[in-house]
């Protein structure tokens, strides 16, 4: 460590300091301020963006309720065209699918999922994954579903593996192949999956006198 024995030394080194790592040091002062800046910008940006997207929901889930059904068209468009990366625009899109289900536009809901399950948050993807399963067993394109979940990479599904299983139970029930719907639920049920119905369709699988009840001819 230097010492200096006179204020004028001082100053010079302080000069050859200053002269040495001055820009550096404005430099890094700038840099630091923007970041500071430019982060809490963004923060008050993403935060302008929710609470207007979740005004524009609102909006929607009272379109849906009074069966305005171009107004939901609309409002589920321009959520997903104003406000691409949030969540609403996801949830926009669920509702609008839904009102073309009971619309009976089958094909365009199923369109609105599928783009939904390429979605890059990894919830909302297996929820319209899921969605869109179920759509397939309702409309009886069994085997379509199935093939659907096959194409998944359970490493995505996280928590969602328990509502697969039990989805794929239903759909082989659907197709009389019971065996294999009693290994889904139980699998659903082993990964500590729980749902209201789950129980009472492996009862339902699994009591042989019940079957045997319903097969016996009643006697004239």
């Amino acid at each position: 460590m230097e010492i200096y024995e006179t204020e004028e030394a001082q100053v010079e080194a302080l000069k050859r300091w200053w002269k040495e790592n001055g820009q550096a040091t404005i430099i890094g002062l700038v840099l630091g301020i923007a970041i500071i800046l430019g982060w809490n910008f963004w923060q008050e940006h993403k935060t302008t963006q929710s609470e207007q997207a979740s005004a524009l929901y609102i909006e929607l889930l009272k379109a849906v309720t009074d069966n305005k059904q171009d107004s939901v068209q609309k409002l589920a468009e321009r959520l997903k065209a104003e406000y691409p990366k949030t969540e609403y625009a996801v949830y926009g899109q669920f509702l609008l699918a839904k009102v073309k289900v009971e619309a009976g536009d089958i094909a365009q809901a199923k369109a609105i999922l599928t783009t939904e399950s390429a979605g890059s948050s990894t919830e909302l993807s297996n929820v319209a994954k899921l969605r869109l399963v179920r759509l397939m067993l309702a409309t009886g394109e069994y085997e379509q579903g199935l093939a659907l979940v096959n194409t998944i990479d359970p490493a995505t599904t996280n928590s969602f593996s328990g509502n697969y299983d039990e989805l794929v139970g239903d759909l082989y029930v659907a197709l009389d192949r019971l065996d294999q719907a009693r290994t889904s639920y139980q699998k659903a049920v082993e990964s500590g999956y729980r749902s209201a119905l789950l129980q009472i369709k492996i009862d339902d699988l699994t009591a042989p006198e019940k079957v045997a009840v319903q097969n016996v001819t009643p006697e004239k």
